[in-house]
């Protein structure tokens, strides 16, 4: 995955009382991600962290890194239009990932199979370095409506 010099990139629309820790607006201790999609369906979320969120000093803890892998994952198979779980996450730590820099992320659907649907992911410093790589299994989750009572 690789930046492109012209992009066009789309904002990822997210339900305003979403709790998640990740990407929702109404959780006051989250993240507070924003995704965008490109053209290609690529899901891209440009960001940077805090360091309240470190674990060596300078650099972002293991688990908010496996974090930011899952969140842009899901997001790559939410912009295909399907609602899923994480059931397998993936994750080559290649390099530290710097606390208070901006970083980016990108995932993309790699396939799916019915409810299946395999994504990878990366987390890229501000030249393009690799830091990160993810690999997820997501298993579609079917919304069913409750019955009508008489």
């Amino acid at each position: 995955m690789q930046k492109s010099d012209h992009e066009n990139l789309v904002p990822l629309p997210h339900a305003a009382q979403n709790r998640c820790f990740g990407c929702g607006p109404a959780n006051p201790g989250g993240l507070h991600l924003e995704f965008l999609r490109a053209a290609d369906g690529t899901v891209v979320c440009p960001v940077t962290i805090p360091d309240a969120f470190e674990g060596p000093p300078g650099y972002l803890h293991g688990g908010i890194i496996a974090t930011l892998l899952d969140e842009v994952m899901s997001k790559a198979v939410r912009a295909q239009g399907f609602t899923a779980m994480t059931r397998h996450l993936g994750i080559d730590y290649q390099r530290p990932v710097p606390s208070g820099a901006p970083i980016r992320m990108e995932a993309r659907l790699v396939r799916s199979e019915g409810r299946k649907h395999w994504t990878e992911a990366s987390i890229l410093d501000a030249e393009g370095t690799a830091l990160a790589h993810g690999k997820g299994l997501f298993i579609e989750v079917r919304v069913h409506k409750p019955a009508a009572h008489p």
